[in-house]
C-alpha cells in the first residue's frame, strides 16, 4: 500500500483504532485551515474529509502536526446549530496519511440534507454541507450539479468557486487536474498579490511535495468554501501525477520502475486529500477510482479513469483505430460495458476526463486527431457507442474537463457522416484557472467549430451548472471575464443548452 498500513487507513475511516494506536498529547491551534468536504454520497451515507494542518504551506508535507496520531471526533445533524445530531463518531489522524480522515457515515437517510464539523482536542472545524443521494427506487423529480475542472492555483484566482459555491447543488462533479505538477515561478505565477518561497518552484515528484501542492492548492478559500457547499465526486486527469501520463508510461524519459514510484506517492496524496471512501486507497500505483452513482430512478453516473490503464501514446496518426488499443482497459470497459446494460435510469452519464467527441484538427483537406483524448482510441470508442445503441441506451451525456475551454457537441453514430444519428451529448466544462483569464474566441475557436456537431466554444474560465429532470438536461456554461488580477469578476452565462429526454442532442436556448 505505499507504506500506508492497514490499520491507519481503518483508523482515517472512522474504524475504531486498535489497541495499539496510541492517541494523546495536546492539538496545534487552527489545525482545520484546508477545510472540510463530503463526497461519494449514496442513500444512506457519505464519506467526509479533512486533514490536519496548522502550518500547511511546511514544506516536509507534514502540515505543521506532530508525529503522532490524533482523534478526530465528528458530528453530522439535520441543521446547521447542531441542535438535532443523528450521527456521533471518532476517526484517528495518523502521519501515514498527513493526518487526513475519511470517515464513513452510514445510517442516514435518503435524499435528504446534513451539516457536519469535526473536532481535534479544543479546536473545531468550519460547518460542512452534504447530501445524501435519494433512495435507488425513488422518483426524482430534479437533480442540480456543476461541474469544475483543471484549477491551476498559480494562474489566477479561484472566482468560478466563489460564484459556484452560490448556487442550489446536490452534487459537484470535479472530472480531473485538481493540482498542476509543475515548478511555480516567476514565469507561471499569474495570480496576483501573492509570493511563494523557493520550495514551490520544483517539479512535484515525491510524496512530500505533492502534499505540499495540494495543500497550497486547498488553501484557497473559495475552494474551501465549494466543498463545504455539497459532496463532490472526484476523478483524476495527467497532471495529479504528471502531464499528459499514459498508464505507467511517463512522457518525460523516466522509467517505468521509477515513474510507478512515482505514480504511487501521487495516488497516496490524492487520497489523503480528496473525500473518498476507504475502497479507493491506493496499493502501491494502483487504485481503484472507476465507480457508480447512482441518483434514485432518474439517473446513473459513472465516473472513469481514462488515464491509469490506457495504452502508450501512438507512433502515427494511422495508429489511432488499432481494436487493441483502450484508453479504459479491459475491466474498466467491461464494467462500464455492464452497467449501461443493467441501468434502469432514465438518464446515463459517464463522468470522465478528456474530450469523447471526434475533433478533426486540421481545417483543411486532411485529417488530424490530437492522441491524449478518445481520438486516439477510436474503435475503444465505437465499442462504448456500439453498447449505447445495443442497449438502447437513449439518454447519454458524457461530461468531460481537461481543455480549459468551454465546449458543448453532440456525440454522433458515425462522425464521418454529419447526417448520421446523434446518440448522446458532450458537455465540456472550462478550467477553473488554468491559462489565465482566457477570452470567448481564441486561436482554436474556429478549428473546434469547423466540425459540425460542436455547437458551442467559450474560451474563458468558468464551470457549468446542470440542472436534470425527468424530461430534461438544462446546461449553463458560466463565465467570468478575469481571474489573474483579483477575485472580483461576476459571473455570467454565456450560454444554455436543453437535452429532451428520449431526443439526444443539444437545443440552444441562450
Amino acid at each position: 500500500m505505499a507504506g500506508v498500513s492497514a490499520a491507519a487507513v481503518a483508523a482515517g475511516s472512522g474504524v475504531p483504532a486498535g489497541a495499539g494506536t496510541p492517541v494523546g498529547g495536546a492539538v496545534p491551534a487552527d489545525p482545520f485551515q484546508l477545510g472540510v468536504a463530503s463526497g461519494d454520497p449514496e442513500p444512506h451515507g457519505v464519506a467526509l474529509w479533512t486533514r490536519l494542518a496548522p502550518r500547511p504551506l511546511a514544506e516536509d508535507g507534514h502540515g505543521g502536526m506532530p508525529s503522532r496520531p490524533v482523534h478526530v471526533h465528528y458530528e453530522v445533524a439535520e441543521d446547521e446549530r447542531f441542535s438535532r445530531v443523528v450521527r456521533r463518531g471518532r476517526a484517528v489522524a495518523t502521519p501515514e496519511l498527513a493526518h487526513s480522515v475519511h470517515p464513513e457515515v452510514e445510517g442516514l437517510r435518503p435524499g435528504r440534507e446534513y451539516f457536519y464539523r469535526f473536532r481535534a482536542g479544543n479546536e473545531i472545524s468550519p460547518v460542512g454541507r452534504t447530501r445524501t443521494a435519494p433512495d435507488t427506487r425513488a422518483g426524482v423529480d430534479s437533480l442540480s450539479f456543476a461541474m469544475a475542472s483543471c484549477q491551476a492555483w498559480y494562474h489566477g484566482h479561484f472566482t468560478a468557486y466563489r460564484h459556484l459555491a452560490e448556487e442550489e447543488l446536490d452534487v459537484v462533479f470535479f472530472l480531473g487536474d485538481y493540482i498542476y505538477e509543475y515548478a511555480i515561478n516567476s514565469g507561471n505565477l499569474w495570480r496576483e498579490g501573492v509570493s511563494l518561497g523557493p520550495g514551490h518552484d520544483a517539479e512535484v515528484r515525491t510524496l512530500e511535495q505533492y502534499r505540499l501542492r495540494y495543500s497550497l492548492f486547498k488553501s484557497d478559500p473559495h475552494l474551501q468554501r465549494a466543498h463545504a457547499r455539497a459532496p463532490w465526486v472526484t476523478t483524476w486527469d495527467d497532471h495529479e501525477v504528471q502531464n499528459n501520463y499514459a498508464g505507467l508510461n511517463s512522457q518525460y524519459g523516466i522509467s517505468r520502475e521509477d515513474f510507478a514510484r512515482q505514480r504511487a506517492v501521487a495516488y497516496r496524496a490524492y487520497y489523503e486529500n480528496m473525500p473518498l471512501r476507504r475502497k479507493a486507497i491506493p496499493r502501491g500505483p494502483d487504485m481503484r477510482l472507476y465507480r457508480r452513482m447512482g441518483w434514485g430512478r432518474l439517473a446513473d453516473f459513472h465516473v472513469l479513469d481514462t488515464r491509469q490503464y490506457r495504452d502508450n501514446f501512438p507512433e502515427d496518426q494511422a495508429e489511432r483505430t488499432d481494436p487493441s488499443r483502450s484508453i479504459l482497459g479491459a475491466e474498466q470497459e467491461r464494467w462500464l460495458v455492464d452497467g449501461l446494460r443493467r441501468s434502469g435510469s432514465t438518464w446515463n452519464v459517464l463522468a470522465q476526463q478528456v474530450v469523447m467527441a471526434q475533433i478533426d484538427r486540421d481545417m483543411g483537406p486532411g485529417k488530424t486527431f490530437s492522441m491524449d483524448q478518445w481520438d486516439g482510441f477510436a474503435a475503444n470508442r465505437d465499442r462504448v457507442f456500439d453498447a449505447v445503441r445495443r442497449f438502447g441506451v437513449d439518454n447519454l451525456v458524457v461530461l468531460s474537463g481537461d481543455i480549459h475551454r468551454h465546449v458543448a457537441a453532440e456525440l454522433k453514430a458515425d462522425f464521418t457522416d454529419p447526417g448520421s444519428a446523434t446518440i448522446g451529448s458532450e458537455l465540456v466544462v472550462t478550467s477553473v484557472g488554468s491559462d489565465g483569464d482566457g477570452a470567448p474566441t481564441d486561436n482554436y475557436t474556429d478549428l473546434w467549430l469547423s466540425n459540425p456537431h460542436v455547437k458551442f466554444y467559450d474560451g474563458r474560465r468558468g464551470y457549468v451548472h446542470c440542472t436534470m429532470t425527468p424530461e430534461q438536461l438544462s446546461s449553463r456554461f458560466k463565465v467570468v471575464d478575469h481571474v489573474r488580477r483579483d477575485d472580483t469578476a461576476p459571473v455570467s452565462t454565456v450560454a444554455r443548452f436543453v437535452t429532451e429526454a428520449g431526443t439526444p442532442g443539444l437545443k440552444r436556448e441562450g
